[in-house]
């Protein structure tokens, strides 16, 4: 689907590049009510749309639905850029798209959250568009819940409980060989090989403890007991709790 030549009907080997002088020109003619000079804009972006969908194309959506809604962003992204601000307008229009784009993945996402979290990553994501539109940049988490009024965290949580999720075959890496894949540089350090060995040997070696010798781990170093508490609890020598527990230390080391 990649290398579909037509998409929506546009054939995109015939698609034209603007200049960087050419798209400001028009951007200033767009902004004066030139709807031809806005159509050449949408026109002359296309395989700026392209390039962006091409980082979606493992969500399993249909390229001509992607094109479309990222068609949607580069439309937005013309009628909000400021043309007094010193900055690249592919710089302003690529976040856009990806934006757009990311808002049709997440409507569309198989997974559900709560009305109102959702309604606060909408408004969360309405202020970050009109902060880029001001000030033509990415605003800052800081920014967009000083914005809002509320505090960092429900605008991090909010835009996680909406954010896709990733497939844990997607590619991260891949330099000539096999890619390089999320569930490759995933894992779990609590519940390798070794620690369950170690889990079955450390239980094998308690069960051979006598019950007194258990008393005494328990107390030590379950409840933070000193010798001296422990020998009163138990009824020996402060002597015989350190020679006791040394001597169950040692045999469940041997058994590790």
């Amino acid at each position: 689907m990649q290398s579909k030549v037509e998409i929506c009907g546009v054939n995109t080997a015939k698609l034209t590049v603007l200049k960087n002088e050419q798209t400001m020109r028009l951007l200033q003619q767009s902004k004066q009510g030139d709807k031809k000079a806005r159509d050449t804009l949408i026109s002359g972006n296309l395989r700026l749309v392209l390039s962006v969908i091409q980082r979606f194309a493992n969500r399993g959506e249909p390229m001509d639905d992607l094109f479309q809604v990222g068609c949607v962003g580069l439309i937005k992204a013309i009628d909000n850029f400021d043309i007094t601000q010193k900055v690249r307008f592919s710089t302003y229009a690529v976040p856009m798209i990806i934006g757009e784009i990311r808002r049709y993945l997440r409507d569309n996402s198989a997974v559900r959250v709560s009305r109102s979290m959702r309604d606060n990553a909408y408004r969360a994501l309405t202020v970050r568009e009109k902060l880029m539109a001001r000030d033509q940049r990415e605003p800052t988490v800081e920014e967009i819940a000083r914005e809002m009024g509320v505090r960092r965290e429900e605008v991090v949580f909010a835009l996680d409980a909406i954010a896709e999720p990733v497939s844990l075959y997607e590619p991260v890496y891949q330099d000539g060989g096999d890619a390089l894949c999320v569930m490759d540089q995933v894992r779990d350090v609590g519940n390798t090989d070794d620690s369950w060995l170690e889990q079955i040997s450390m239980k094998q070696a308690m069960s051979e403890l006598s019950d007194r010798e258990k008393r005494i781990l328990a107390l030590r170093f379950y409840d933070g007991k000193t010798q001296m508490e422990v020998a009163r609890e138990v009824g020996i020598s402060q002597a015989q709790v350190s020679r006791l527990e040394k001597g169950v230390l040692e045999k469940i080391k041997s058994k590790l």
